[in-house]
């Protein structure tokens, strides 16, 4: 028998079938690209932060925007130790590795977890959307929070953006958060790029390639649901010890085989706007 698709919530399809509000661009920025993940534990944030940089290194103007409320890890990754500046009106990004960045993590105590309600997430959201000095972009890139919940909603509702792409591993648990993610952006009006197979493999010692998280389940997806699969990423250990560094590997070393991933991905949105 056929597997039945996940479904959305009652109460998430509720709060979809609602007439959405007039959608407001990010003032500063050409185009809002979202990274999502559905689930958490994928690697989105690192995929954010390095497609940030890729886009940068291919002649783009570029801010990233740590969306991820509860778990902001954009500071640490990018080595940002300071809080940014205000005129009293907006808040000014803070320039790092020449992209403009803004997060929650740099107003707080990142070791301080965020108990915060709906309202209190919204707030801050309209902040950093529209009370943030962004100057002059082709792209923001949004680290958007795991899953389908409220924050998400909320984004994705009341920001005009132009694009999401879907990060997972090919694990059938982080697949089936996927599909309800794909089936949100699609209910909203929101263009999905494409869908990453992150981790999907490692390579030995012995030159072979070790599928730990299983193989081909995200590619599968991206094809059940007639969207562009954009391609893998493996697992290698430089990645998290350049971000743990603060300087992630497309940064550190643009010449590695992941750096190079990356760079081809940059390309690819880049022509998809015809920048």
């Amino acid at each position: 028998m056929p597997k039945e698709k996940p479904e959305l919530s009652d109460a998430m399809r509720a709060k979809m079938s609602r007439k959405l509000p007039e959608k407001n661009p990010i003032k500063g920025t050409k185009f809002t690209i979202a990274i999502s993940s559905a689930k958490g534990g994928v690697g989105k944030s690192t995929f954010a932060t390095n497609l940030a940089l890729a886009l940068k290194r291919v002649g783009c103007k570029v801010g990233l925007l740590d969306a991820d409320i509860y778990g902001p890890s954009i500071p640490k990754m990018l080595g940002i130790d300071e809080k940014p500046k205000s005129d009293g009106q907006k808040l000014e990004p803070i320039n790092k590795y020449e992209i403009q960045c803004m997060s929650i993590g740099f107003l707080t105590d990142q070791q301080t977890p965020m108990i915060w309600r709906g309202p209190m997430v919204t707030s801050a959201i309209r902040t950093f959307t529209q009370k943030v000095n962004w100057k002059d972009l082709d792209f923001i890139i949004v680290d958007m929070p795991p899953g389908t919940g409220d924050t998400q909603l909320t984004f994705s509702q009341e920001i005009k953006m132009d694009g999401a792409i879907i990060v997972s591993t090919p694990q059938e648990v982080a697949l089936l958060d996927v599909k309800r993610g794909i089936k949100m952006f699609d209910k909203l009006g929101v263009k999905i790029l494409g869908l990453v197979d992150n981790m999907s493999f490692f390579t030995g010692d012995d030159g072979k390639k070790y599928k730990i998280f299983g193989e081909g389940g995200v590619k599968k997806t991206a094809e059940e649901f007639q969207k562009e699969f954009l391609g893998e990423i493996p697992i290698n250990s430089e990645v998290s010890k350049t971000s743990d560094k603060g300087k992630p590997i497309v940064e550190a070393n643009p010449e590695h085989e992941i750096s190079k991933i990356y760079l081809n991905f940059a390309e690819k949105i880049k022509s998809i706007y015809s920048l």
